[in-house]
């Protein structure tokens, strides 16, 4: 039985999961990466997938791993261009340590902040990362620290780990650090520091709680924890905060068990998404849509296809928010609203084709639908 401080909780219940691992866990002392710690998360995600459940792994280390190949390398104080090279050395180096854990394949994608606030980039991002789970591989994302430079002097993998669990729909992201959860106050400065379970807001008292940057191979502190999960919250994904370290930990939580703390999303993850959808700009435009279209969307829940497309107005590009709106005998009538697939020059080639016909019209396809259903919100 673990000798966690924080009493035991159940997990809520999940589908999909985003499991952040720090430097702190990763790294060997003098340099290079340990499997000591990831062995017991690895196990985790094996149990969860082999349950039936997906998880994306956010994992740092890449210049830690850089630190072992090039020892001599003081990158302390050094020009970024020195640690980004650690971390294109070191990339390869995780890749590996993750994949000796795992019988299926692990598929590497390195993504920049700049990647999730591009919309078109943030499409692509999404539809290859969904592709990979589909295929039954597990991916490992990690910030591509070669160029990134921002956000390598952060260390700020929190904070994308909560893009990406935005990114994949996730139900519920999983920081694994190095200390036991959010406590009331630092619990290596103050003994008299108490364990918070559950957190139901991310308030400023809550987040006055949160410490610093807690050891040498890291940059991410309990502040971007915080931060990170007041971000998924935003978003309908609860965020779970456990200990990595502790084996008994890791154990009872590939169970459902939980020593830890547990932030609660406000809402739900689809209505915080359908609040996003109703509420984003809508880019100057339109695509206009039949009504066996308006009829398949509102009565069947479906995803608007190319065939019952009449036109499209504006110049609005691939990953824009537009409005679709239908001509009937009454008059013009808006919808819905959602993200484009295509863009608008590319939605007047296809209109009114079938979905195995875009790639033949366009010469590539972003996929058979113009906007997934899960991209639509009806008005």
């Amino acid at each position: 039985m673990t000798a966690s401080p924080f009493p035991e909780q159940m997990l809520p219940p999940w589908r999909r999961a985003v499991l952040k691992v720090g430097s702190s866990l990763l790294a060997a002392d003098g340099g290079g990466l340990s499997p000591r710690h990831a062995l017991g998360l690895a196990q985790f995600v094996s149990a969860n997938v082999l349950a039936g459940r997906e998880v994306v792994i956010v994992s740092s280390g890449a210049v830690a791993a850089g630190r072992a190949i090039l020892p001599r390398m003081d990158d302390s104080g050094a020009a970024m261009a020195a640690r980004q090279a650690l971390a294109a050395l070191g990339q390869a180096q995780l890749i590996g340590l993750w994949q000796r854990f795992f019988e299926r394949p692990v598929a590497q994608v390195l993504l920049t902040h700049d990647d999730l606030r591009n919309r078109r980039r943030y499409l692509n991002a999404r539809a290859t990362l969904n592709e990979l789970l589909r295929l039954g591989t597990l991916p490992v994302v990690n910030e591509n620290d070669t160029v990134s430079v921002d956000e390598l002097k952060l260390g700020d993998n929190d904070n994308l780990a909560a893009t990406v669990a935005a990114l994949v729909d996730a139900d519920v992201l999983f920081i694994a650090t190095d200390i036991d959860g959010l406590y009331s106050a630092d619990p290596r400065r103050d003994p008299a520091a108490q364990p918070i379970m559950q957190v139901r807001e991310l308030t400023a008292e809550v987040l006055a709680m949160a410490g610093g940057s807690g050891s040498s191979a890291g940059t991410g502190g309990m502040r971007t924890k915080l931060e990170a999960a007041s971000k998924a919250a935003r978003l309908g994904i609860e965020t779970i905060l456990f200990n990595g370290r502790d084996g008994d930990v890791v154990r009872a939580l590939a169970q459902g068990r939980l020593h830890g703390t547990r932030l609660q999303a406000a809402q739900s993850r689809e209505a915080a998404r359908k609040y996003w959808l109703r509420h984003a700009p809508v880019e100057p435009g339109v695509i206009w849509v039949d009504e066996g279209a308006v009829q398949a969307m509102r009565g069947k829940g479906a995803s608007l296809l190319p065939g019952g497309i009449t036109g499209a107005d504006g110049d609005f590009r691939r990953g824009d928010m537009v409005e679709v709106r239908c001509r009937l005998a009454s008059g013009e009538a808006s919808v819905a609203r959602g993200v484009t697939q295509y863009a608008a020059s590319d939605v007047r080639r296809i209109v009114g084709r079938h979905s195995r016909d875009i790639e033949s019209v366009l010469g590539y396809n972003y996929g058979g639908n113009v906007v997934h259903r899960d991209d639509l919100v009806l008005l």
